[in-house]
């Protein structure tokens, strides 16, 4: 099963429309998740069109996205659990990746999947993968823009990142 991950889209502030190399992506995938800061409902409304979509809202989504996704989720695939959060917390002082893991302290998962910082991650802490995916649209300080896909069936990298340097 291919998925498609992704995040901080923050559309259409940062790209009128979703990256070609994206689109080259989705258009195989069985699943996508989004990690948060859609900025608009269309964004989902166009991932959808392509599979199945899965997210959380992120601190830069509104009340329809907040109450469509939530703040967190856990999603089953096969015997893969994963959480879904965007990562943003209440302390300066915690990163993102720590206000991710503590949202799922208490729940055992597999991969833990957040966004917010747009830096893209993939690293194992003990028996937990942590990925956040970058951004598609908005690379910030980042040299690529980035996404990432997770295919269970590909057994010498089954998560990685998809980098590009053009957004359009």
């Amino acid at each position: 099963m291919k998925i498609v991950v992704l995040a901080d889209t923050h559309m259409p502030r940062m790209a009128k429309k979703l990256p070609e190399r994206l689109l080259a992506e989705l258009a195989n995938t069985e699943a996508i998740i989004h990690a948060g800061d859609w900025s608009s409902m269309a964004v989902y409304e166009q991932l959808a069109a392509f599979a199945p979509t899965y997210g959380v809202a992120g601190n830069n989504d509104g009340e329809v996205l907040q109450a469509k996704f939530g703040t967190s989720r856990l999603l089953q695939f096969g015997p893969w659990r994963i959480g879904l959060v965007h990562g943003h917390g209440a302390s300066k002082r915690a990163s993102t990746e720590s206000h991710a893991i503590a949202a799922f302290k208490d729940t055992p998962v597999h991969i833990l999947i957040y966004g917010h910082s747009h830096i893209p991650v993939l690293k194992q802490v003990d028996n937990l993968i942590i990925f956040n995916p970058g951004s598609p649209t908005d690379k910030r300080r980042q040299p690529l823009y980035s996404f990432g896909i997770i295919d269970f069936e590909d057994s010498e990298q089954p998560i990685r990142h998809v980098y590009y340097a053009d957004k359009s």
